[in-house]
């Protein structure tokens, strides 16, 4: 990675290796409003926690985190709590951009907390993905409402989110979002109706073929109860499975998630949602 991206305000990167068998922060560096915490630096998993100075974004901000994840090292990285986009009355949008390349055998795990955007808030991230050879990668990608306890109900301006993962260079997944009020009013039962929460989970990569052969089977053989308070759909990619999750409840969405998750605890040395969740 280049010291140059770093240097930007609102940057951060992280490289981890396998060093001695285990997996180790070898470099670790943020500009404000970024913080990056790795609060296990070596062990079976490098833990790293993506925190801000102010909780969320403010109108105008631009950050970036450059990821890097040797050859059969492992990495977990996570947020210390939801990811607040605050309103924003100028219209003056606010963004993330996130890269991260995985070498042969290593494996990320980017789980995020939830993005709770408030009413009249703009936020766009775009997030991409280079694996090689037998590189693995869990992806958790996740919108809440807004800040239901006040009111608000999809209220924001507008939201967009692109995944996209590449292996070996060739685009494997592209999952893309957009939400707008332009379009008419998010809350209408046309649109987001009685859901309160959306949210996406990626497995791809030959380390997770357990993983991923279970999600595909729990999801298959699952009823679909009427006026449930979550509802899942899970599809087969080429190697790997991508889940989608539409709840009425961000805890009810984060119990669904869990369920998937919690098979990660042997690959990671601990379970990192256990004391969150």
């Amino acid at each position: 990675m280049s010291g140059g991206v770093a240097a930007r305000r609102g940057s951060a990167e992280l490289t981890v290796q396998c060093v001695a068998g285990q997996s180790a922060v070898v470099s670790a560096f943020s500009t404000e409003p970024l913080k990056l915490l790795t609060p296990i630096s070596r062990g079976p998993s490098v833990w790293a926690c993506v925190s801000s100075f102010g909780g969320g974004m403010v109108a105008g901000d631009e950050t970036r985190l450059d990821l890097e994840v040797g050859a059969g090292a492992t990495c977990f990285v996570g947020t210390q709590a939801s990811t607040k986009v605050y309103r924003n009355p100028a219209r003056r949008a606010c963004g993330h951009q996130t890269h991260a390349t995985v070498a042969d055998g290593g494996c990320l795990v980017f789980a995020p907390e939830v993005l709770q955007a408030f009413a009249d808030s703009s936020y766009s991230q775009r997030q991409e993905f280079d694996l090689n050879g037998s590189a693995n990668l869990v992806l958790v990608d996740w919108l809440s409402s807004g800040r239901s306890d006040c009111g608000e109900h999809w209220a924001f301006r507008s939201y967009e989110s692109r995944n996209e993962i590449r292996v070996d260079g060739k685009r494997r997944v592209v999952d893309a979002v957009r939400l707008d009020s332009e379009s008419g009013l998010l809350v209408s039962s046309g649109r987001m109706g009685r859901w309160n929460c959306l949210a996406m989970l990626l497995m791809i990569g030959p380390g997770l073929a357990t993983q991923s052969a279970g999600l595909l089977e729990d999801i298959g053989r699952r009823p679909v109860a009427k006026s449930a308070p979550c509802v899942a759909s899970a599809s087969g990619i080429t190697g790997g499975a991508l889940l989608r999750v539409a709840g009425d409840s961000v805890e009810s969405v984060r119990r669904e998630l869990q369920r998937h998750l919690d098979g990660l605890t042997g690959l990671l040395g601990d379970n990192p949602w256990k004391r969150k969740w």
